[in-house]
C-alpha cells in the first residue's frame, strides 16, 4: 500500500496541471502517488499528463463532464494510499506538503486542513476587495474554535482511508458550485474526529483572473449550496446579524436580485471600481457579493416551500 495518495479532480486543467505536477515531483516524502481525474477532457489534458509518466501518476479520464463530486469520489475510490490528500489542479504545493499531511495522521486520528495562499493577477477587484478578503479568511480559519473548523474544509485537506470510508465519500446531492467539501468536513466532525489546521501544509493557489462578476457568480451558487447543506443537515450556518444599516441594505438588495440581475450589478461594480476610492470600492464589492449569496439562499428556500 502507498503511504499517501494525492487526489486531483480536474476539468480544463491542461495549463494548470504542469505547475502542480512539477511541484509534486519535488516532494520530500518518498512514498506517494497522484490520482488525477479528468472530468471530461475538453482541452487535451490527457496528452499533457502523458508527459509525466516518470512520476507515480495515475490518470482517470471520465468520458463526459460528471461534476466535481463524481470526480472526487472516483479518485478517492481508486487511491491506494493510507493517507488521502485532496488537491485542486491549480495548486503549487511546497516540497514538504505531502510530508506535513502524513505527519498529522501519524500523531492521532484527525481530519487535516491546509490553508490556500491565493495568488491572482493584479486588478482593481483584487486591490479593492480580493486581497483583504483572503487575509480575513485565512485569519478566521486559524482563529476558529476547533468545534467549527469543519466550515473551512476545502481543496487542501486530508484524512486516512479508514476515516474516508467511515464518512462515506462526497455527497452527490451537491451538483453545482461549492459546499461538497464543507459537507464532508462536517461529517468528519460529526463522527467526533478532531480537525486540525496545518500551517506547514499551506499551498500556493494560482487563481484564474477574478473580478466582481466571477466572485458574485460563485457567491450565488455557493448560497444555493449552503441552503442545500442546511436542508440536508437541519443545521443553520448563519450567525444572527445585528440589525445594522449594512444588514438592512444587503437584505433589501438581496430581495431584488436573482442570478441574472446579480451579474448585471456586478458588471456595473467592475466598470466603476477603477474610479472609486479603495474603501468605497471594497464596500461596493462586498455589498453585491453578500447580497447575491443571500438572494440565492432565499430563492432556494422559496422553491423548497413551493414544493
Amino acid at each position: 500500500m502507498t503511504r499517501a495518495s494525492v487526489v486531483v479532480p480536474s476539468r480544463g486543467g491542461a495549463t494548470r496541471l504542469p505547475v502542480l505536477l512539477e511541484a509534486l515531483a519535488k516532494q520530500t516524502h518518498p512514498d506517494w502517488e497522484a490520482i488525477v481525474v479528468v472530468d471530461g477532457d475538453v482541452d487535451g489534458s490527457e496528452q499533457v499528463l502523458a508527459r509525466y509518466d516518470h512520476l507515480p501518476l495515475r490518470l482517470i479520464v471520465l468520458p463526459t463532464n460528471r461534476g466535481r463530486v463524481t470526480a472526487l469520489n472516483t479518485g478517492f475510490a481508486a487511491a491506494t494510499g493510507e493517507v488521502l490528500i485532496r488537491a485542486d489542479d491549480d495548486f503549487e504545493p511546497s516540497p514538504g506538503h505531502v510530508a506535513a499531511h502524513v505527519a498529522a495522521h501519524e500523531l492521532a486520528e484527525c481530519g487535516a486542513i491546509g490553508q490556500p495562499l491565493n495568488i491572482a493577477p493584479d486588478n482593481a477587484y483584487m486591490r479593492a476587495y480580493g486581497h483583504r478578503a483572503d487575509e480575513l479568511g485565512r485569519a478566521a480559519a486559524y482563529a476558529a474554535d476547533p468545534q467549527v473548523r469543519w466550515r473551512f474544509w476545502g481543496g487542501n485537506t486530508s484524512v486516512t482511508r479508514a476515516v474516508f470510508d467511515r464518512v462515506g465519500g462526497f455527497d452527490d446531492r451537491y451538483q453545482g458550485y461549492g459546499w461538497e467539501d464543507v459537507d464532508f468536513g462536517y461529517r468528519v466532525h460529526r463522527l467526533g474526529i478532531p480537525i486540525v489546521m496545518l500551517p506547514a501544509a499551506e499551498v500556493r493557489h494560482h487563481m484564474a483572473s477574478i473580478d466582481t462578476v466571477t466572485r458574485t457568480s460563485r457567491a450565488y451558487l455557493s448560497g444555493q449550496a449552503r441552503a442545500r447543506f442546511e436542508q440536508i443537515h437541519g443545521l443553520s450556518t448563519t450567525e444572527a446579524a445585528p440589525a445594522s444599516t449594512w444588514e438592512r441594505v444587503t437584505r433589501r438588495l438581496a430581495s431584488r436580485l436573482d442570478a441574472e440581475s446579480a451579474q448585471r450589478t456586478a458588471r456595473f461594480v467592475d466598470r466603476t471600481l477603477p474610479m472609486l476610492p479603495r474603501p468605497l470600492g471594497r464596500k461596493a464589492v462586498a455589498l453585491v457579493v453578500e447580497s447575491a449569496a443571500r438572494a440565492a439562499e432565499m430563492d432556494h428556500k422559496r422553491d423548497r416551500h413551493a414544493d
